[in-house]
């Protein structure tokens, strides 16, 4: 996910992307354990990236603030 795309969503579209989010990094994390062989592997940590993200922009969010433009 772009940072643009998090920016743009509502407190409530971000709780719901981070549940998915969270549900699809236990399967991977579970597949890993298992032994099984992932898709790609580096996408549990671009998705645990992804998951800090969205906290960041939901605290944000619900505290009225503004993000920096970089």
């Amino acid at each position: 996910m772009k940072k643009y795309q998090a920016k743009q969503m509502d407190s409530e579209q971000l709780s719901k992307k981070l549940y998915d989010m969270r549900r699809e990094l236990l399967r991977l994390e579970s597949q890993r354990a298992v032994g099984a062989t992932l898709e790609s592997p580096g996408i549990i940590r671009l998705l645990k990236k992804d998951i800090a993200r969205m906290i960041t922009y939901k605290q944000l969010k619900l505290k009225g603030g503004q993000t920096k433009k970089i």
